[in-house]
């Protein structure tokens, strides 16, 4: 059964309702925020996060959690990340066995034929939604919205929080939430906006990162010297990246169906801009779907330290991440 993103963004009760879901898609920002919704709705059950690769290693890691129950019979929560076909059959077998038990799979693009989605689409008891790229005007309502009761909001404002946030969701709400612990007053005054989203300081890292993700050793040795880490931008700098990633993502994934990588990065939506275009092209001709999941996999580890080890210098696990990739585009 599909349903549409928006009506499941209004009203959680089709998933609550549901203990087999699949979301999918190109918005890594949207299937966030269905992923902390489940968090939140569920916060009193087990929640477990698994990924498609370790349960192919040992598929009774999933057959055992759904059908061991815990000492207090406490409902499971399971969430499992990257999906693919690769894990259908196993997704199948498992359907019949749920009973008080959830399942949520989360996936990047998957095509028409991709078997899996098909099994959610025409199924009448499970739930698919398809996550697609924001556009300008959905994106404009969602910063109008959260940000309503703000005094100063116009569409200077509004416009600024696109442009640094690169039409992207994700990045938006991680601007909101600078707005929002900042101007406690709940009065946006333009400049001091300007200052506190760090454009000239985002530009120095942006630059860093493409030249990371290119693979050129020497600039990225040479800008990692000169960049300013500001410790209040570690997560825009990790979006920024995983944003770059998944794109290529997508790129690779459109050239495997057929597109060449021009076309893909033509194709894309929302438009790629026009200055970035070279930089894309060049971008994804380095990489392919072995070390996409490598460099995804370092990001995710790279998040899971910046957000539970208070006591590490977070700027040096984005140092380290950055050298990271540009070792993964260079590996054979």
């Amino acid at each position: 059964m599909i349903y549409k993103s928006y009506i499941l963004e209004q009203s959680f009760d089709a998933i609550k309702k549901t203990n087999l879901f699949l979301f999918y898609g190109e918005n890594q920002g949207l299937k966030k925020e269905f992923k902390e919704q489940i968090k939140k709705e569920f916060k009193s059950e087990e929640i477990l996060n698994l990924f498609q690769d370790e349960i192919l290693k040992n598929e009774n890691i999933l057959l055992s959690e759904i059908n061991n129950r815990s000492l207090f019979d406490t409902k499971k929560i399971i969430i499992i990340n990257q999906v693919s076909d690769k894990i259908f059959d196993l997704i199948e077998d498992c359907s019949s066995s749920l009973k008080e038990d959830k399942l949520f799979l989360f996936s990047d693009i998957l095509d028409k034929r991709s078997k899996i989605r098909n099994f959610f689409e025409k199924s009448k008891t499970f739930g698919t939604v398809p996550c697609y790229q924001d556009n300008e005007i959905t994106l404009k309502k969602i910063i109008t919205t959260k940000l309503k009761d703000y005094e100063g909001l116009n569409n200077q404002v509004v416009n600024l929080i696109l442009q640094n946030s690169s039409f992207d969701r994700d990045s938006i709400n991680n601007e909101i939430g600078k707005i929002t612990s900042f101007f406690k007053d709940k009065k946006i005054e333009f400049d001091k906006l300007e200052f506190l989203l760090n454009l000239r300081s985002n530009d120095d890292f942006n630059l860093l990162k493409d030249e990371a993700i290119k693979g050129n050793r020497a600039k990225t040795n040479r800008l990692l010297a000169d960049t300013i880490f500001e410790t209040e931008n570690n997560i825009y700098y990790l979006n920024a990246i995983n944003q770059r990633i998944n794109k290529i993502n997508e790129i690779v994934s459109m050239k495997v169906e057929g597109s060449n990588i021009e076309m893909a990065v033509t194709n894309l939506k929302p438009p790629v801009f026009w200055k970035d275009k070279p930089v894309l092209i060049e971008q994804a001709k380095k990489w392919d779907k072995i070390k996409i999941l490598t460099a995804l996999n370092k990001t995710y580890e790279t998040e899971l330290q910046l957000k539970s080890n208070s006591s590490i210098k977070k700027d040096l696990l984005i140092k380290n991440l950055i050298v990271d990739l540009c070792c993964v585009v260079n590996s054979a």
